[in-house]
């Protein structure tokens, strides 16, 4: 029986996991989350499903996410996920062998992304090829990074914030952060904490940032009511949050966000900052996609800032463009084999 042989991207990300397969575009995308039963020592479901038990699973049940920070922090758990995952994204009679091409962040050290090239290989992957999630984004948002020009990327994910400038197919300059979605999440659970004595789950906290989150201020302040429990007398509470409140409890992100930002800028060769007041800073990721974002960076920075048309997607399409154009035939192929496509 002959089997088609595959070939895979992954966008191994802290709060979301997206699969990209060759011919196909996007197939999966969903929560990097598991459930897991202590007691069986089994997996009660991944992505949306374990997702909804998050807060609401009994004492025998741990809901997890085994990536933080853009890393692998649960290795065994990571791989039975993305196990799971793959047999959701491809047919059994497809999954033989594949090429896959993962993306990391662009401060990963050697002993992270081993570990990372390690457990695709474990999943019977034949090739592994590793990306930093700036290029990734940037070729998936139709930028040409491999012409003498500067390109600024801001990836917001969920654990870390990657921040590059790019030019001739490589980072000039770069830094990662542990600062993005998650410890948004965990600001606006302090803030409630702090402000009215109310304690939410991170679930809540996310809803909040999407519905009435704003870095800028809005023309219109918007209201929501949010149930949680009152540290005072221990019993379910409702409140009603506004859009000023979340503005308030995220700026301290915000500003981690705005200093490395300053810190790439400080740091970048002359000839290319002139290339980014010209072409701006392109903003991607799920954190990008916060209210206002774009416009308090413009403000801060007197540049150009603007978020990319698929924002959550763009890394996964990075990954995908390359490896539709990759030199699976040649062992030392990289990612710099994209640019025999891309400008010929």
């Amino acid at each position: 029986m002959l089997f088609k042989r595959q070939d895979v991207g992954i966008d191994l990300g802290t709060a979301t996991v997206l699969i990209y397969v060759k011919g196909r575009g996007i197939v999966l995308r969903e929560p990097s989350v598991v459930a897991w039963d202590n007691n069986t020592k089994e997996i009660r479901g991944v992505g949306y499903d374990a997702q909804k038990m998050l807060g609401r699973a009994p004492g025998n049940v741990s809901v997890m996410r085994p990536l933080r920070d853009g890393v692998i922090s649960d290795y065994l758990v990571t791989l039975d996920m993305l196990q799971l995952f793959l047999k959701k994204a491809l047919p059994k009679r497809t999954f033989f062998h594949p090429r896959v091409m993962v993306c990391v962040p662009s401060g990963v050290t050697e002993v992270e992304q081993r570990a990372v090239r390690e457990a695709v290989y474990k999943l019977g992957a034949k090739q592994v090829y590793v990306i930093e999630e700036p290029l990734a984004a940037a070729i998936g948002a139709n930028i040409d990074i491999f012409r003498p020009c500067g390109n600024m990327v801001v990836d917001i994910g969920g654990g870390t914030t990657d921040i590059a400038v790019l030019s001739l197919g490589s980072s000039v300059v770069s830094e990662s952060i542990k600062c993005a979605g998650d410890k948004m999440d965990e600001a606006i659970v302090k803030y409630m904490k702090k402000k009215n004595n109310l304690l939410i789950g991170e679930r809540t906290a996310e809803m909040l940032k999407i519905n009435i989150g704003t870095a800028y201020p809005r023309s219109e302040t918007l209201y929501t009511d949010v149930m949680g429990r009152n540290l005072l007398t221990g019993l379910p509470k409702s409140i009603t949050v506004s859009s000023e409140d979340i503005r308030e409890a995220l700026t301290e992100c915000l500003d981690t966000i705005i200093n490395s930002i300053y810190r790439v800028l400080d740091t970048t060769p002359p000839e290319l900052a002139a290339d980014i007041y010209d072409n701006g800073i392109l903003l991607t990721g799920g954190g990008s996609l916060l209210f206002g974002l774009d416009k308090l960076l413009t403000n801060t920075f007197k540049l150009n800032c603007y978020v990319a048309e698929d924002a959550i997607s763009c890394v996964a399409l990075g990954t995908g463009k390359c490896l539709d154009n990759l030199d699976f035939s040649d062992p030392n192929s990289s990612v710099y084999d994209y640019k025999k496509t891309t400008i010929s």
